[in-house]
């Protein structure tokens, strides 16, 4: 058995849990990819990483790598029967990647929204069909999609938001007309995660962590491991009778809206 700490909480889960399981993870290489890499490689997983370059995939508990870009569909195309090919057909994927920059409405132009609709959902999509089919044909396997919190609730990065509200409805067609099938795909909603994505921030605003934190009931933001944590339970047969479900990892940030509570309750 293996003892993990995730937020101060004792997980306590078999070492060999994806044991001859084969896992592929886009965005490996990231923050959040790499907690899952990891997470899902010191429980027994081959990790099939797939990231923009080699050089992202570096980490040594990838076992197969591949570099595409999303947003190069004759990239994607060419990616997904070398993978086939080279690591035959996943047991499980975990669709990570992904990106926003165009914080605001008043940030976005067309170059943009179709930059970001491109990476966060038809990038994702297009990769991800022809492998969710394979997995179909063969009978099995578990599909969990890294969304957001801007998909359930609007927290800016408008077009990031509309990108992941797609993945969200694409994940439950999966679950409701593959699930006859062998599949399940489940969604991973991150609140905000202290990785490099907020690097441009603090570096404008040292300050600006701390006034997030007022925003979430358990006082503090979420870390990649929290995340990863979820990601494996639902990858795995612990959450076999789970399909189509969207799941908040948010540090209570969708639950409600905490200030109001504080400035105008007064509680």
């Amino acid at each position: 058995m293996l003892s993990d700490m995730a937020g101060g909480a004792r997980i306590v889960v078999s070492k060999a849990e994806f044991e001859g399981k084969t896992v592929v993870v886009t965005g490996a290489g990231g923050g959040l990819g790499s907690a899952i890499v990891e997470l899902l490689a010191g429980r027994g997983a081959r990790i099939v990483g797939c990231d923009q370059s080699a050089e992202a995939l570096a980490s040594p508990h990838i076992a197969s790598r591949h570099a595409f870009n999303l947003l190069d569909r004759a990239s994607i195309e060419a990616a997904i029967p070398a993978l086939l090919d080279k690591d035959g057909v996943p047991d499980i994927l975990i669709n990570n990647a992904g990106w926003t920059r165009a914080e605001t409405l008043k940030a976005l132009t067309a170059e943009k929204i179709e930059e970001e609709l491109d990476l966060n959902l038809t990038g994702v999509m297009t990769f991800a069909d022809p492998l969710i089919k394979a997995m179909a044909k063969r009978g099995s396997g578990s599909v969990v999609f890294i969304s957001s919190v801007n998909a359930i609730s609007h927290f800016g990065n408008p077009a990031y938001a509309a990108a992941k509200a797609g993945i969200n409805a694409y994940a439950k067609s999966i679950a409701v007309e593959l699930g006859r099938s062998g599949l399940r795909a489940n969604v991973v909603c991150p609140g905000s995660i202290r990785t490099a994505a907020w690097d441009h921030r603090l570096a404008k605003d040292p300050e600006i962590l701390g006034r997030l934190k007022r925003l979430y009931p358990l006082g503090r933001i979420v870390n990649a491991s929290e995340v990863a944590e979820a990601v494996a339970f639902l990858a795995s047969e612990r959450a076999s009778g789970v399909t189509g479900a969207v799941v908040p990892v948010d540090a209570g940030l969708t639950a409600g809206y905490l200030p109001f509570i504080d400035d105008i309750l007064g509680a």
